[in-house]
């Protein structure tokens, strides 16, 4: 059985490209490329759809026989707050927004840009202020290395409201996070997320 790594790989030298080059075109790392190929890491779904469109072939082409896919329709969705404790209150809510997706949790920058270059992130709850942090700032990063995230913005200050719509956002929610709100939200992304719910 031949590996979805194996099969980018073969792709990509029958193309005569670069792991860079097809990096470039996909708007992920390069060290990304090379862990598929590897065997080391596996690309989310949207990313399958992508190396389908770009290489020219169905995606079945590249995921039939990989058993190690597991579920690749699981959206990915994030939530960024520098409390914890907030993090902890939204994670259920979220989860019963959207009971397909993999949610995770970060109180720092870095994190949830290191977690970006690794997974496909569909959604990406962002507070405004994270710590010394700007959340506008993140937003800017998490579109430059996947412009299809979808970006809806917590915070405690409803006056932030209109520097939020300085950035490629589709959304705004008062904090503390209410399960219609998030309802609400999900109908007005900008890139529709499949398996979300």
């Amino acid at each position: 059985m031949e590996s979805i790594g194996n099969k980018i790989k073969e792709l990509r030298h029958a193309r005569r490209i670069s792991q860079q080059q097809l990096a470039s075109s996909l708007n992920v790392d390069r060290s990304s490329i090379a862990n598929w190929e590897n065997g080391r890491r596996i690309p989310d779904i949207n990313t399958i759809r992508m190396l389908a469109d770009y290489f020219d072939v169905e995606v079945s082409d590249l995921v039939n026989g990989n058993e190690n896919l597991g579920d690749v329709d699981a959206p990915v969705v994030i939530i960024v707050d520098d409390e914890e404790i907030l993090i902890d209150g939204a994670m259920p809510i979220l989860s019963w927004a959207m009971p397909k997706a993999e949610i995770k949790g970060f109180t720092r920058f870095s994190q949830a840009i290191d977690y970006a270059h690794e997974k496909h992130i569909s959604i990406a709850f962002l507070d405004i202020e994270i710590g010394i942090q700007s959340g506008l700032e993140l937003s800017k990063k998490l579109i430059e290395i996947n412009p299809h995230t979808n970006i809806i913005f917590l915070t405690s200050y409803p006056d932030y409201a209109l520097n939020a719509w300085d950035t490629p956002a589709c959304g705004f929610l008062v904090k503390p996070v209410q399960l219609e709100d998030i309802e609400n939200q999900l109908n007005k992304l900008r890139h529709p997320v499949r398996g979300l719910i």
